[in-house]
């Protein structure tokens, strides 16, 4: 009786696993399917640069003013309705997205996009920490890997579609329909509230106010960082700084964006192999040499090399520090997630502008160069992080 229990309860926790795989899998697909819109959308509406940056700017809004909310959402309704009901409205607003054509209310669809991936993002690492948790070992590399399969997959399908003739309605609608499709399989094992563990105390602040879940934050608030100054500024850099030509500056981030990937899907059983201290140290100390390497030497090949060396270092650290966030005894996991994340956050929407206002006063180098330090606090801070 007790093998069997233990065998259904092994069968169960495989099964959450790859429902879990699957709503990662699925945010990447429809966050990253965005991107290839967005020329169509500043040409559609008819706006410059300066409105489409202030449109943007209202997908980070959006996550940021719902996540101090999301701990308290996760604590009375589960994981469960919470990734349904943000999946399909994702399935909802997606479309939407296609078809207006004012400002405003473009301004507003994209809040409500910007939520939706926040409050997202928030169930399904709530959800991860507590699979991983049961199954004794680690995942939550693997997991995030499968959100970056779903990144490459939604930007890069629905580009092609577009480079086929295929319109953007049709091309959003198939990946909407394939989201719909996904969410339906996944449903029936994803955690109930009765699996969400530790009471409803507070919010974000409260969870803030404690030193690990604090600590933490900052941490990820660096990566953050760094990682939405490769986004956003890497190509620019190989371009003005390494004179890579601008057809081929694109390479760069490619190249950074498959190594992340590769990291994530390996990143587990390098965790279990070596431990997560071991991991969080060589990881960020790889991508500061990385960085290294991109900043000092002006040779366009090792820059590209730096970079891919950037994206295997930081792949799995973003991982550890949620795990640890999850894992700690302070603050429940419904509690911690949003508060780490939501810092996070505001180190992704600064760091492009931080390093944006560093470069006009000195140069791009130095300002990419500020991202070094960042991993270097990281690699201090990896044994209080995962002791």
């Amino acid at each position: 009786m007790t093998i069997n229990l233990l065998s259904r309860n092994a069968t169960d926790n495989v099964r959450q696993q790859i429902a879990t795989r699957t709503i990662f899998f699925l945010a990447g697909l429809g966050m990253s399917a965005w991107a290839p819109l967005i020329p169509f959308v500043k040409s559609r509406i008819g706006i410059d640069e300066g409105s489409l940056g202030l449109l943007l700017f209202c997908i980070g809004a959006g996550s940021m003013l719902i996540m101090p909310f999301t701990g308290f959402l996760i604590g009375k309704l589960g994981c469960r309705k919470i990734i349904l009901s943000a999946g399909f409205l994702l399935c909802l607003d997606l479309p939407l997205l296609t078809l207006i054509d004012a400002p405003l209310l473009m301004g507003a669809a994209l809040l409500v996009f910007g939520a939706i991936n926040g409050i997202m993002d928030v169930a399904m690492n709530s959800q991860a920490i507590i699979v991983e948790r049961e199954s004794g070992q680690a995942k939550m590399s693997g997991f995030h890997g499968f959100y970056s399969i779903g990144s490459i997959s939604g930007a890069g399908s629905v580009s092609i579609l577009l480079w086929m003739g295929v319109t953007p309605s049709f091309s959003i609608g198939l990946i909407a329909t394939l989201i719909a499709l996904l969410l339906l399989i996944a449903s029936a094992d994803l955690l109930a509230k009765s699996e969400i563990d530790g009471e409803q105390k507070g919010g974000t602040l409260f969870a803030l106010s404690h030193s690990k879940i604090l600590f933490i934050a900052l941490l990820c608030f660096f990566v953050f960082l760094t990682e939405g100054a490769m986004l956003d500024w890497s190509s620019l850099f190989l371009n003005a700084e390494r004179g890579v030509e601008k057809s081929q500056a694109g390479l760069g981030y490619t190249l950074y964006a498959i190594a992340v990937t590769c990291g994530r899907l390996y990143g587990d059983r390098l965790v279990n192999a070596i431990g997560r201290y071991r991991m969080l140290l060589l990881g960020s100390l790889c991508a500061a040499g990385g960085l290294l390497l991109v900043t000092s030497i002006n040779v366009a090949w090792i820059s590209f090399v730096g970079l891919i060396l950037v994206g295997i270092g930081i792949s799995n650290i973003v991982p550890i520090l949620f795990n640890a966030a999850g894992n700690q005894q302070q603050v429940p996991p419904n509690l911690a997630f949003p508060a780490v994340t939501l810092v996070g956050y505001v180190g992704l929407l600064a760091g492009p502008a931080l390093i944006g206002f560093i470069a006009k006063y000195s140069n791009l180098t130095l300002a990419f160069s500020c991202a070094i330090f960042c991993l270097l606090l990281v690699s201090i801070s990896a044994r209080a992080v995962t002791r």
